[in-house]
């Protein structure tokens, strides 16, 4: 599936959010777009796992970790759950780490920035939630869009 987030704007841009996060990407697919499954975590990676493990195939994993710079809430084990799962990407509003690794994985993911510390395993966080960061509101069940120029939301599939 070919799109560019600029084709997608000048078709639709009364109908889109556009993110103002400038996502660095770590996988292999810099070019991704799915149904977005939410997990708002802080500084705990377990409901990551958990989202990573049940979410539909071709979904994109959107995690907000509230930017915390003081750990990695994804590293090679879990994208490598993503990419077996087939999921089209990942979205974090914090870090990573294994970046090396991450870069071969047939998947697209957006982060921050890298970090190399792993993060707490209490379990806290919710699952399926409104987000709201990069000046976008992330629902379950609406498409995202992610490209080198962007990230877009729309209510509705475009492609």
């Amino acid at each position: 599936m070919d799109f560019k987030t600029t084709d997608l704007c000048d078709d639709h841009s009364e109908s889109l959010q556009i993110c103002d996060i400038d996502f660095r990407s770590f996988g292999n697919k810099s070019c991704f777009s799915g149904k977005i499954e939410t997990v708002d975590v802080f500084e705990d990676n377990v409901l990551v796992v958990e989202a990573l493990e049940n979410v539909e195939e071709g979904s994109v994993l959107v995690v907000d970790g509230r930017g915390s710079k003081r750990c990695a809430l994804l590293g090679d084990r879990l994208a490598g759950i993503a990419q077996s799962r087939k999921l089209a990407g990942i979205i974090i509003n914090g870090y990573v780490r294994d970046s090396a690794e991450l870069a071969k994985m047939n998947v697209g993911i957006l982060a921050l920035g890298t970090y190399p510390l792993k993060s707490k395993k209490a379990g806290t966080g919710e699952r399926n939630s409104t987000l709201h960061f990069g000046g976008v509101d992330w629902k379950p069940g609406e498409y995202v869009y992610a490209d080198e120029d962007g990230v877009i939301i729309s209510k509705q599939a475009l492609l």
